[in-house]
């Protein structure tokens, strides 16, 4: 989160800006893009279950919608802010760009914790939440779907909301909502299974068996819920997993060397991703404290749970065997962390590639939405693994050309097609 010295907005304009000097981009793309199109800050007054009153505070930013509808996920967490939540906006916007979809960037927040709440107090924070942003959002308009500690039960409560204010029915005006209720089969897996299908090719392109690869993940909520699912599947082993100990202020790592699987993690962890340490070590795993998942002797580190973990402070932590990360989360990598891992030749794909998945079912969400026709599971994964590897060359290619960085590289084919849009569009230009 944005704390002390560590502001996500300025990283992401850090990195925004160093790539718009690589591709000679005039003073006026710069100034458009390096900052949110519309943002807005909100309270939600709750009563609570105890009968007292509570005041959370909300955001919704819109970074940019020149290829389409503002589209981002919602995050409960403690402490959120609106410097995340633009960062994550303008990620989105360059994610969306990367793995070619008709979408802008947009994210949301609220600041409370959620496994703090019950259930009735969830679903106030949720319609209040719609209530504040309702004109704002809209199929055509501004999409919100999950993020951290949000659920598909939450979205479809957003969606009733909205229904309830329009009078309409709008399935399409939030996405991963639960299979039933117009959500897509497949979405559940898809952000981490776009981690892995992107980390196979990461592989293949530096002659790499996979099934000879160990990893070592950060988080163990949905994104890497699904991402050890299908990486032990292809045959690598997971020694280890860190997540929060119940208060989402602490972390701890599990680390077992035979290998760990998503079936048993699973059958411990209750549905905030935090695991049952007691059952854990009645299972063989050593716990450690929650930095340590970042100091395994692995082939592939996977930050997927929040920003800033590979900083300054814990980069020279990474041990040499490490060749590949795959970042699950968003803005899991400081600047000053990418240096070290340049110099150090590790192979980074990079969040808003590596992430895309979520967002890409997203948008066949939406599409079946649309037409009120939906695809088996089957279909969305055949899709989605289509999609993910069709992007990942497309950053590799750009790499390989430029002979830059794979996020660098990751950042000119996005920043390429948003300006070219807006140009197109006459905002910054007549676009001929």
């Amino acid at each position: 989160m944005a704390s002390g010295n560590f502001n996500p907005f300025e990283m992401a304009q850090r990195q925004f800006d160093a790539v718009a000097m690589q591709l000679g981009l005039d003073q006026a793309t710069c100034d458009l893009l390096r900052t949110t199109d519309r943002e807005v800050q909100f309270n939600i007054p709750i009563r609570m279950d105890n009968g007292e009153y509570k005041v959370f505070r909300g955001f919704r930013s819109l970074h940019s919608d020149a290829r389409g509808p503002g589209k981002g996920g919602l995050r409960f967490f403690p402490g959120e802010t609106i410097d995340t939540v633009r960062a994550l906006s303008m990620w989105m916007t360059w994610k969306t760009a990367c793995v070619d979809i008709p979408l802008g960037g947009a994210k949301g927040g609220v600041d409370c914790d959620p496994t703090k709440l019950s259930l009735r107090e969830q679903e106030l924070i949720c319609r209040g939440y719609v209530r504040q942003v309702w004109k704002l959002i809209g199929p055509i308009q501004d999409v919100p779907a999950p993020d951290v500690n949000t659920k598909p039960y939450m979205m479809l409560w957003m969606l009733d909301e909205y229904e309830k204010i329009t009078g309409m029915k709008y399935p399409g005006v939030i996405t991963g909502k639960p299979v039933g209720s117009g959500g897509s089969l497949g979405r559940t897996e898809a952000t981490g299974y776009g981690v892995i299908y992107t980390l196979r090719e990461a592989c293949k392109v530096n002659n790499i068996d996979i099934t000879k690869t160990t990893a070592s993940v950060q988080g163990f909520g949905n994104v890497s819920q699904f991402a050890i699912q299908l990486y032990t599947q292809l045959g690598g082993k997971v020694v280890a997993v860190s997540c929060y100990d119940g208060t989402i202020k602490a972390a701890v790592t599990f680390i077992k060397k035979a290998g760990i699987t998503y079936e048993e993690l699973i059958s411990i962890t209750d549905k905030w991703g935090t695991i049952d340490q007691a059952k854990a070590k009645a299972l063989g795993y050593e716990i450690a404290d929650g930095g340590a998942w970042i100091e395994q002797e692995v082939d592939v580190l996977i930050p997927a749970a929040t920003e800033n973990q590979i900083n300054a402070d814990t980069v020279g932590k990474i041990k040499p065997s490490v060749k590949f990360i795959a970042e699950g989360a968003n803005g899991p990598t400081t600047p000053e962390a990418d240096e070290v891992l340049k110099k150090n030749g590790i192979f980074v794909v990079p969040d808003f590639l590596c992430n895309a998945g979520g967002v890409t079912c997203s948008y066949f969400e939406q599409v079946q939405n649309n037409m009120n026709f939906y695809w088996t599971k089957e279909e969305v994964l055949e899709k989605l693994d289509s999609k993910m590897t069709i992007a990942f060359y497309g950053v590799y290619n750009m790499a390989k050309e430029k002979n830059v960085y794979m996020r660098d590289a990751a950042y000119m084919v996005s920043i390429d097609r948003v300006a070219n849009a807006c140009k197109m569009r006459g905002w910054i230009s007549n676009g001929y």
